[in-house]
């Protein structure tokens, strides 16, 4: 009896699910996501006002701390003039981005490193099959990671006593930025598939490699979902993201079929 490719993309998505929620990195993960805005936020805020002397010239500097919960996510309008800033531009939810290069790179060379991967192809599945299904993996975890950072987000700017003031924007436009992050994460996690199909079972090329490809794209993230997203925002990052995923897809699979699976 033939398998349909919706029968063999189910029965590898269960396998794959069941072997991420078993995972203990898959919440080490989470649990980063979810404590790395609180602990930054919370040290910022008790930084605040601190002073550092320059030994060699002795020029002051004074540390300016968060004043508002969203600088996690995003510059809000006239946010430039804001504490904290500096730091929060760079060390916000956007590193989620880069984080899910190292679930989707440990879990596929753990494929190959332990001849899963042969012994998978050769019974039941296709390359196909495979591809889409670590794909898809990847988006989920990634969403997931950015929802509890948005927890940690809210959370610690709670136990800081920062602002929860949007400075003019509304929570709709919250949630657009929010959506048009999670439908980018497949432009992302195509990358890290495609780059970790390539490297197999060394885990340690297959980051690099990620991460590398990854920061190509990365400073445009806060650009393309700035935290006054509008419908147009998630459009395009969906689009984005679909396109990507079929593209990559298809070189993921090209790299599959052209070389051994050792």
């Amino acid at each position: 009896m033939k398998i349909s490719f919706g029968q063999r993309l189910s029965s590898m998505l269960k396998v794959d699910f069941r072997r991420m929620f078993k995972s203990r990195l898959f919440y080490i993960l989470l649990a980063c996501a979810l404590l790395m805005p609180i602990l930054m936020t919370v040290m910022m805020a008790m930084m605040d006002g601190s002073v550092s002397v320059d030994p060699q010239t002795g020029v002051e500097s004074v540390m300016h701390g968060p004043e508002n919960t969203w600088q996690n996510i995003g510059t809000l309008p006239g946010g430039e003039a804001m504490g904290g800033m500096d730091v929060f531009s760079m060390c916000n939810i956007n590193m989620i981005f880069m984080i899910a290069a190292v679930f989707i790179c440990l879990f596929i060379s753990d494929d190959f490193r332990s001849g899963y991967a042969k012994n998978l192809f050769t019974v039941r599945a296709k390359k196909g099959d495979y591809v889409i299904s670590k794909t898809l993996s990847g988006v989920l975890c990634g969403a997931l990671m950015l929802i509890l950072y948005f927890v940690g987000a809210v959370l610690g700017g709670s136990i800081a006593g920062l602002s929860f003031d949007l400075h003019g924007l509304t929570a709709a436009n919250l949630v657009m930025c929010m959506l048009a992050k999670i439908f980018l994460m497949p432009v992302f996690i195509s990358i890290f598939v495609l780059v970790s199909v390539a490297a197999k079972q060394k885990a340690w090329l297959s980051i690099c490699g990620s991460l590398g490809g990854g920061m190509l794209l990365f400073m445009m993230v806060s650009m393309i979902t700035p935290l006054g997203s509008t419908m147009l925002n998630v459009i395009l990052c969906l689009a984005g993201g679909i396109l990507f995923a079929l593209g990559l897809g298809i070189a993921s699979k090209a790299v599959l079929n052209k070389s051994s699976l050792v």
